[in-house]
């Protein structure tokens, strides 16, 4: 068998996953010289499903994305890090674009790729939701995940130049829209205690303003029109999501409870 000079550790982060976790682990087993799940403490079928694909399955207290993404990277084998969420997937044409790469010895120390997103049944082909960039192929010691919960992204330590990997990486986002209102309300409410915690000013005009440029950018900038109901649908949440972020912000000075 063949030997490529740098091998790859694939880094999940699961919680509950026992419903995504195996088609994402399918879609990565065949580029994977590692699967190395960090879970905080699932209840569900979880372990059983990574174990039963010869995962390195690792449960960790959650301390948010960002630090869990960093400890994953901590504990990794291998030289170079692809991260991937439990709802994701790489497609087949990706797959194959991050072979080659893996042949060539992945000279580049950081890989962009586009993210595809799924809502409620629907491939979204416009507004925040396409192409969706990320950058998660890197290698270890050229970067580290940096952001604000609960957000994140992978920071290189120099400007390294990057390159755009063929193929899409497959997200399902979100089931049904009351799976999206669930998540949006949580988000918020951890992204305004991040904001309360840097030291960010109440303000009673930023929920308004930010709603509306959020709606504004998702549906007519990003055209998010063309994905018909479904791309309105997202660009009013993401409206929601921004006034409730800043809103809740507002009362946490008020020292009031999210």
């Amino acid at each position: 068998m063949e030997q490529f000079p740098l091998k790859l550790t694939v880094v999940i982060i699961t919680f509950n996953e026992e419903r995504n976790v195996e088609d994402c682990l399918k879609s990565v087993k065949d580029v994977a010289d590692e699967i190395l799940v960090v879970d905080s403490f699932s209840t569900d079928r979880t372990e059983k499903i990574c174990e039963a694909y010869g995962a390195r399955f690792v449960q960790n207290k959650w301390e948010g994305i960002v630090a869990q993404r960093n400890f994953a990277q901590s504990l990794a084998s291998h030289p170079v890090l692809l991260n991937i969420d439990a709802d994701e997937r790489l497609s087949p044409e990706l797959a194959a674009s991050i072979m080659q790469e893996k042949k060539r010895g992945f000279p580049m120390k950081g890989y962009t790729m586009n993210r595809f997103n799924n809502y409620c049944g629907q491939w979204i082909r416009h507004g925040n939701y396409y192409p969706d960039r990320k950058l998660r192929l890197y290698h270890k010691n050229a970067g580290r995940v940096e952001g604000a919960n609960p957000h994140e992204w992978v920071q290189l330590n120099e400007n390294y130049p990057v390159q755009k990997l063929h193929g899409d990486l497959l997200h399902y986002s979100f089931r049904t829209f009351s799976e999206h209102v669930a998540k949006m309300n949580l988000f918020s409410s951890v992204a305004a205690q991040t904001l309360f915690t840097r030291g960010r000013k109440p303000s009673y005009i930023k929920p308004i303003l930010s709603a509306f440029w959020a709606f504004f950018y998702a549906l007519i900038i990003r055209r998010g029109f063309l994905d018909g109901y479904y791309g309105y649908v997202i660009a009013r949440n993401n409206a929601m999501y921004s006034f409730y972020k800043y809103a809740k912000l507002n009362e946490l000075h008020k020292g009031k409870d999210i």
